[in-house]
């Protein structure tokens, strides 16, 4: 892969990250854990991670910062999805991918609602609280986790699809010189 294609593809995905955060959606419905799971299959941890914090980064300098404990969470939660990444590239099916975004997706929502109730004041700091914090993120978890499963499919699919297309042209192409050199 080219030096300039893997700038535009860093490009484009921070781009339509950020973009995301801003455009209308259900609440936690965003392709952040599906760049990130997608990124490091296909171009490794390393721009993975990149492109995830840079983008949260960017958005939040608009959206706003909050408290810098919670907000290190939500970072490592779509950090965790491009290390999960890493295990779903090793055996790359459909199957590991919907399991890369249903356990990217039950990590976030279980270490991020964790982190609201332990350094937030939304909620009394007992077991009782706790509890709380996270029935009362459901509708959030439930948002996330079908937008993971579904941007994930919009991103792998698509991008297999271009790979199964280019594959077929450069043949076509390749037969077609072949016959030509025939003549």
């Amino acid at each position: 892969m080219s030096r300039k294609f893997s700038i535009f593809v860093v490009v484009l995905l921070i781009t339509a990250g950020v973009a995301s955060r801003f455009l209308p959606h259900a609440w936690n419905m965003t392709p952040i854990t599906a760049i990130a799971l997608f990124t490091s299959v296909y171009f490794g941890i390393r721009y993975s991670l990149f492109i995830v914090l840079a983008t949260m980064f960017i958005s939040d300098l608009f959206i706003g910062f909050y408290d810098w404990r919670i907000m290190l969470s939500v970072y490592a939660g779509f950090a965790v999805a491009g290390i999960i990444g890493v295990l779903v590239r090793r055996h790359k099916t459909v199957i590991s991918v919907a399991l890369g975004a249903i356990s990217s997706s039950v990590f976030f929502f279980i270490f991020t609602n964790w982190a609201v109730w332990q350094f937030g004041v939304m909620y009394e700091h007992s077991f009782a609280g706790l509890l709380q914090s996270y029935a009362m993120a459901l509708p959030f978890f439930k948002n996330m986790f079908v937008g993971d499963l579904v941007y994930s499919g919009i991103l792998f699919g698509s991008y297999e699809l271009a790979l199964l297309l280019s594959k077929k042209l450069k043949f076509r192409s390749s037969s077609k010189n072949l016959s030509l050199e025939k003549i």
